[in-house]
């Protein structure tokens, strides 16, 4: 279900968003329903109640008061008149079922079997053209449907109505069922729109509020990857929410002394195996044979090397060093000038105009092993700046022979040397691209590899800024400090 949001927070939001409006809508519909049968019935009873009080009242005068009644009652929508001509049987019939049924109404409101013709113009809402109720009241609504909310024509519905008086009379009823009575009940609608609103700005609190911890654990957890040694999480909160942080916690607590055990460990043996490399080292001298005594040499060295290197491969980032701003132009230019020194060829294009936030003896590891990469294994190293809005990337290339495509992340694998191009007479452990790539990991960004399509090597570091403090004041940075 592609449609369905990703999030627990959109899923619950959707849930009852969803069902609050179907709930809204069948009031809405009830509502409608329940009025214009109450409307539609009084716009039939209300007419025909008040046309038979008026013939009651004629009856009760003699001729020559009626008129002077009649114009006291002549008040529209209702219009009286007593001296106009019956209607032909025929032209009574015009109105069709809605006529009839509103002559039934009013021979019931008179109580007798007098002559009533009645003819009805315009045409009602499509809730109006129903049949008949049980108890005849016209018109009777229909459902409701999309018609409910047609409105009357603009002259709304004539009823002409004729009624025969005690004495041979006829009296004469122009009635106007005007549109008012089928209009949108605004308010109504505004009330049910308010209720939703308010309902829904409820369940994004209590959503958010129920999704938020989750929200806390999964940013937590992204965290540890990066800090081992971030602060715990808060244990408050329901129950489960209490729970899952006091796991978490636990859980942090048990790598916690998992890698610090290890690394005393690792740290122990170290400082061990210096006495046997030492001795290692003064009998390698002994040897009379030179040949000999070098490759003897050679395989201390190494296994030092090795040693060393572990252990700090080993240790990660644990004890990481307070964060700051670096100059990463002063940093690259110090790495420059101590490979120049050593014989080796790098050059720097492009430039940092902001510091970078970050742990500066870390981040210096982390360029100096793909330089010593490059300039080891691919003759020299280009460095190439792209200062990004959101991140800041360092291209560094060689033009060695490249490394098979399929290899390109096993090389970041630790103790990981290709055959041909890597081995240990080059001083390499295997870890120089592990380690980078955990420093770069630590500070939320990510090394990878790639063949440059003109040849070589490009190793490429992404970096996000995290806090920028504007441009770096040439006072404030020495790159000579920067240095080893």
């Amino acid at each position: 279900m592609r449609l369905l949001p990703r999030s627990l927070f959109g899923r619950l939001m959707l849930v009852l968003v969803s069902g609050l409006i179907c709930a809204q809508l069948l009031s809405a519909a009830i509502n409608f329903v329940e009025r214009d049968s109450v409307l539609v019935r009084a716009s039939g009873m209300q007419p025909a109640q008040r046309i038979a009080d008026i013939v009651r009242l004629l009856d009760s005068f003699s001729p020559s008061e009626r008129a002077r009644i009649a114009g006291i009652l002549n008040v529209p929508p209702l219009v009286v008149s007593l001296d106009r001509a019956p209607m032909a049987e025929d032209s009574a019939s015009a109105g069709g079922p809605r006529a009839a049924m509103f002559s039934a109404v009013l021979r019931s409101a008179l109580g007798d079997e007098r002559p009533v013709r009645v003819t009805i113009t315009g045409t009602p809402p499509g809730w109006a053209q129903g049949p008949a109720g049980a108890n005849g009241h016209f018109p009777m609504g229909g459902p409701m449907g999309p018609g409910g909310m047609h409105r009357f024509p603009p002259d709304g519905i004539s009823v002409l109505t004729q009624v025969r008086l005690q004495d041979g009379t006829w009296a004469t009823f122009d009635t106007q069922i005007t549109q008012e009575s089928a209009s949108l009940p605004w308010r109504l609608l505004a009330t049910l729109l308010t209720l939703l609103a308010a309902v829904l700005l409820l369940s994004y609190i209590a959503v958010r509020w129920v999704t938020r911890p989750l929200h806390l654990l999964a940013s937590a957890a992204d965290d540890l990857g990066r800090d081992i040694n971030r602060p715990p999480l808060p244990e408050g909160g329901p129950l489960e929410v209490s729970r899952a942080a006091h796991a978490f916690n636990t859980m942090q607590t048990r790598l916690v002394r998992f890698i610090d055990e290890r690394t005393r460990l690792l740290t122990a043996m170290s400082h061990d195996l210096k006495t046997p490399l030492t001795r290692m080292r003064l009998r390698a001298e002994m040897l009379e044979d030179e040949n000999l005594r070098e490759n003897f040499e050679t395989d201390v060295l190494e296994m030092e090397s090795m040693v060393t290197q572990t252990l700090e491969f080993m240790r990660g980032l644990s004890n990481r060093e307070p964060e700051q701003n670096v100059d990463i132009m002063g940093l690259l230019e110090s790495l420059q000038a101590d490979n120049e020194a050593m014989g080796r060829m790098v050059t720097i294009a492009g430039h940092v105009a902001k510091p970078y936030f970050g742990a500066p003896q870390f981040l210096r590891r982390c360029i100096s092993n793909l330089i010593d990469n490059a300039t080891t294994y691919g003759q020299r190293a280009e460095i190439r700046i792209e200062e990004g809005a959101t991140e800041l990337t360092l291209r560094i290339r060689d033009h060695g022979p490249g490394i098979p495509e399929g290899e390109l992340e096993t090389v970041f694998e630790p103790f990981y040397r290709l055959e041909r191009s890597r081995s240990r007479e080059t001083g390499g452990t295997g870890l120089g691209l592990s380690i980078a790539r955990n420093i770069a990991r630590a500070h939320a960004g990510e090394v990878r590899l790639r063949n440059h399509p003109e040849g070589g090597l490009e190793a490429i570091l992404t970096l996000p800024w995290k806090r920028a403090q504007g441009t770096i004041p040439a006072t404030n940075f020495d790159s000579r400090q920067q240095r080893r």
